[in-house]
Order: structure tokens, then C-alpha cells, then sequence
């Protein structure tokens, strides 16, 4: 059996308000057979595996910087981003999978969808939970069309 071409890479810790936004995504999100979905508390260097033989890869993740109620950024693979043996950014995954597998990178995404509160014991906010929706809406109606370029331009 051959894996999909496309993998959603949900990451985030529930257990921490908005953090969890990652993940609920994941949990939510319309089924394909043409799509992998994982889920994970942080990207680690043993993810740049789940990347072998795909085209493209969405990272989906809660951000406090992001545009309300969601963004898509293309990432690349950067030796520079952030880098330790516990947490990697989509960028410096990218760049683990280029030396681990002297292939170039899958093309990738990342879905930052807005969150306000990260505190311990919490569940998603009513804005989290509103934005999250925004995102689903949208990968539902053609966000997968849009992150491989057979759309028009993200939100």
C-alpha cells in the first residue's frame, strides 16, 4: 500500500487552551483517502520519515501572531530555524528530512490558526474554537486545492 501524497500534520498539546488547536484540527478535519493526518504534542527530528514520498505537507499549528482567524505561509527548509534535540520548527524539519534523506523537501504549508490562551488545565476559548471553525470551513471548501496551487490565493 502506498501512502498519500499529502500529509496534515496537526501538532500542539490540548491540555493547554489554545495550544490544542493543532490537534482539534486534525480530529476534525474531512477525511480523504488522498490526505495522512497526524497529530502530535511537538514536531521532533524522527517526524522528517513521516515526510518521505509526499508532495506536500500542511503543518497545522495555534499561533499568537497570526491574522484572525487563520494563515497560510509556505515554509522552506532553513538550517537556522529553530533547532533542539525536543522541538523543531516546519523549517528546520524540512531541513532534518534534506539531510536525512538527501532529497529535497516536500513542498509545505503551515496553517497558523489564531489562539489567545495557552494556560495549563484549559480548554479552547471561544475565539480559538470560532477561528478553528474558519479553518475547517476552508480546508472543507477547497484548502486543499489552494495549498497544492489549483486555487486561487489562501485567505
Amino acid at each position: 500500500m502506498t501512502r498519500p501524497r499529502v500529509l496534515v500534520f496537526g501538532w500542539g498539546n490540548p491540555s493547554r487552551g489554545d495550544d490544542g488547536l493543532g490537534p482539534a484540527f486534525v480530529g476534525e478535519a474531512r477525511r480523504r483517502d488522498d490526505v495522512e493526518l497526524i497529530v502530535d504534542y511537538q514536531l521532533q527530528p524522527e517526524h522528517a520519515l513521516d515526510l518521505v514520498g509526499r508532495d506536500l505537507v500542511v503543518f497545522v499549528d495555534a499561533a499568537l501572531d497570526a491574522a484572525e482567524p487563520f494563515e497560510v505561509r509556505e515554509v522552506t527548509p532553513n538550517p537556522a530555524a529553530s533547532l533542539t534535540t525536543h522541538h523543531l520548527s516546519p523549517a528546520a524539519l524540512l531541513h532534518v528530512f534534506e539531510g536525512l534523506t538527501a532529497q529535497k523537501a516536500p513542498r509545505a504549508k503551515v496553517l497558523a490558526i489564531r489562539g489567545w490562551q495557552f494556560q495549563l488545565g484549559e480548554s479552547l476559548s471561544e475565539r480559538a474554537r470560532r477561528n478553528l471553525e474558519a479553518a475547517l470551513e476552508w480546508w472543507a471548501a477547497d484548502g486543499l486545492a489552494e495549498c497544492t496551487g489549483a486555487a486561487g490565493s489562501t485567505p
